[in-house]
């Protein structure tokens, strides 16, 4: 191994590590390891900044607009609750619901479909008192398998058809994938049907688990000087044996009191900070000289007056709070709305709700004004799940959602016939749209997620690095001499298993790049078709289903169902294993 090899590697490994400990943002992560082999001398500028006019990142970009404007409409998820409404059983709701929703994610973004159908399948759930962990995570699933059959599922696709693009391959077409995504997508939703389904949990969502007053959050009391146990201990206020409430720390201004004993006082501008059940905080607000702390103005008493409405919401992967406490970040004057609680990895967290440094994927339990819906429509700092006492769908325009749609169609029915190339379809759909007015330009730049794109171009460039000092080739070598003597066949079920393995633990993106410029090269040295290669690691890259980190819509769904880590572990490992098992057979056959 050459110097500039070693280099390479190790800084690849740093990024892994960074990644998988999340150090920072996933696409900070990946673009800081660029600037550095830019200034290292391995990459020239030309080379690092590749990426960014990458056809298959500039593809995704369109296409986040192009979705946008579709899910902005409420066309798509009207019509899946009308046609939800009618179902009864839990094996007829799945049919009826999963089988159309891996159909739109064959060519919409599967983020904002999950975004989308969450509240819905909530809703119908809590109405027909079935616990919405039955649904949630194979909304993720399906959705994750019809990304699969064509070109335009998934971002990781476009990336890997922009990549082979770049490296003087032919690319994708819009369907090449189709004919190992249907055979894929379809085992996998035979395997959620007859058996995942009965592998779930039967946790409560968490309007349920709300109104039978059994989730617990962290919430924060400000004692004011009319309570009337000032400089009385804590026994004595009553506060040690409240019901479903248990104090676990007092701050002041001297500093923090943990453990809190029963022969604690209380003084004047404590903040007392509680964990229980979000009812009896209520309670315990109607005593005299204990405020509610939301950092906002607004109260929960005020929800009867329904002035305002308690929401579920997901810190996403592009939010701008990420790395900052919840008081930094002024989150009362940005939303309208205060932060009640936070529930991470369905636990809660034992802290300050001001000093809580939000993750993505975190679950924060809101009282929201007026204004958060417009604000959060102006934003993509979180995926609010569910909204209670709210407009399920703002701006619905029947002719415009019909316009938007009829716009995709025409474009998938124009890079079918080979009239455009996928790139060419989705920017003239975008100038319709915009020229149109169905969107504005403001609202285009909202579709956009700016730290995907970043993620993609940066991961772009770590491609070119591995293989222009020719540790692709070298891992390829290592990877051939593990495979070689058990057959082709294992060879295929090595690369798929390390690029799925990437996935699980870092992001489906980055693992599709690292992967891909490997395959080829195993391709050229064993003569065989490069974009048999191309397909494995793309859906591969695709197919996260063991743990909740790996894919945004994991994430999603992983607090609002109340799942464990456990739960994807348990539901997902048998799905990944057929899913690859199937794969690596039609490559096989269609390719090799």
């Amino acid at each position: 191994m050459t110097f500039d090899m070693i280099f390479v590697l190790i800084m690849i490994i740093a990024m892994l590590v960074g990644l998988l400990f999340e150090v920072a943002r996933p696409d900070m992560v990946v673009f800081s390891v660029l600037v550095v082999f830019l200034i290292s001398g391995i990459l020239t500028t030309q080379e690092a900044l590749s990426g960014f006019s990458n056809q298959g990142m500039l593809t995704v970009a369109l296409l986040f607009i192009v979705a946008g404007a579709v899910q902005k409409s409420g066309l798509v998820d009207q019509l899946m609750t009308r046609w939800l409404r009618n179902s009864t059983s839990q094996i007829g709701s799945m049919i009826r619901f999963f089988i159309p929703t891996a159909a739109f994610s064959a060519f919409l973004n599967n983020t904002p479909i999950v975004v989308t159908f969450t509240p819905i399948i909530k809703k119908w759930c809590e109405d027909k008192n079935i616990a919405p962990s039955k649904f949630l995570i194979p909304l993720s699933y399906v959705t994750i398998l019809g990304g699969t059959i064509t070109l335009m599922g998934t971002s990781t696709n476009l990336v890997v058809h922009g990549l082979l693009l770049d490296m003087g391959y032919e690319g994708f077409s819009l369907f090449t994938l189709t004919s190992v995504g249907i055979p894929v997508a379809s085992v996998g939703v035979l395997y959620i049907f007859f058996i995942g389904r009965h592998l779930l949990p039967d946790n409560r969502g968490f309007s349920q688990k709300l109104k039978e007053k059994s989730k617990e959050y962290i919430s924060e009391i400000q004692v004011e000087d009319s309570f009337k146990y000032i400089n009385k201990s804590v026994k004595e206020a009553g506060l040690r044996d409240l019901k479903g409430l248990y104090l676990i720390e007092i701050i002041r201004e001297s500093g923090r009191v943990s453990p809190v004993c029963s022969t604690t006082k209380i003084f004047v501008g404590d903040r007392l900070i509680f964990t229980g059940l979000i009812s009896t905080i209520a309670d315990l607000q109607k005593i005299k000289g204990l405020k509610l702390e939301t950092g906002t103005h607004l109260g929960l008493d005020q929800l009867k007056k329904g002035s305002t409405n308690l929401v579920d919401a997901v810190v996403s992967h592009q939010s701008s709070l990420l790395t900052r406490s919840i008081k930094q970040s002024q989150f009362r004057s940005r939303y309208d709305a205060g932060v009640i609680a936070v529930h991470r990895n369905n636990e809660r967290i034992k802290s300050k709700v001001g000093d809580i440094t939000l993750r993505a994927g975190d679950t924060l339990l809101l009282l929201a004004g007026s204004q958060f819906i417009e604000k959060n429509n102006q934003s993509n700092d979180f995926y609010v799940v569910s909204s209670l006492d709210t407009p399920e769908t703002l701006n619905q325009n029947a002719k415009k959602g019909i316009f938007s749609v009829g716009i995709l169609l025409t474009m998938i029915i124009l890079v079918t016939l080979g009239v455009l190339s996928m790139f060419e379809a989705m920017a003239l759909g975008v100038f319709i749209l915009l020229f149109s007015r169905v969107i504005s330009v403001e609202e285009a730049k909202r579709y956009v997620q700016f730290n995907v794109l970043l993620l993609i171009a940066s991961s772009l460039g770590i491609g070119a690095a591995m293989t222009k000092t020719g540790l692709a080739s070298w891992i390829a070598d290592k990877l051939m001499a593990i495979g070689e003597p058990l057959g082709l066949i294992a060879i295929l079920v090595i690369m798929y298993g390390l690029t799925n393995i990437f996935t699980e633990l870092i992001t489906n993106s980055a693992a599709a790049v690292l992967m891909l410029p490997i395959g080829l090269e195993m391709a050229e040295a064993l003569n065989l078709d490069p974009m048999g290669f191309a397909v494995l690691v793309a859906i591969a890259a695709s197919s996260s289903f063991i743990t909740p980190i790996g894919y945004q819509t994991n994430l999603i769904v992983y607090g609002p169902g109340g799942y464990k880590f456990m739960d994807f572990v348990k539901v997902g490992t048998p799905l990944s294993i057929l899913v690859m098992i199937t794969s690596v057979t039609f490559i096989y056959h269609i390719w090799f």
